[in-house]
């Protein structure tokens, strides 16, 4: 398949969380906790913790992976269970994957998994 496209494209992943408040630092701590331990799994590339500059109770933890297979192995891994669950589980019930736009691509295309 010379010229195609790899089966696994690069992930963003943005997950939205809605604090107590202007001073809900502690959900901030939580989530630099949570990308600490993102940060350490197989195909994570990058991270960031953000705080919305209106609305200082919206908070959001971005992530880049090599691909889907890598964040969801990520999300599985033993470590990310039993440190990072509980705060991720607080993030706004909403998608929160992407394919990540390359130009000159489609996106969401169905491509067979190389064996």
């Amino acid at each position: 398949m010379s010229g195609s496209r790899p089966y696994s494209s690069p992930v963003l992943v943005i997950m939205r969380f809605r604090g107590a408040g202007g001073a809900d630092q502690d959900l901030g701590d939580r989530l630099e906790a949570a990308l600490a331990v993102l940060g350490r799994q197989r195909g994570f590339l990058e991270g960031h913790v953000g705080r919305n500059v209106d609305d200082p109770a919206l908070w959001v933890l971005e992530s880049r992976w090599k691909g889907a297979g890598a964040y969801r192995r990520a999300l599985s891994a033993y470590d990310v269970k039993m440190e990072a669950w509980a705060t991720l589980g607080e993030a706004l019930d909403e998608p929160t994957a992407y394919e990540v736009l390359t130009p000159g691509h489609r996106l969401n295309e169905a491509h067979p998994r190389a064996t």
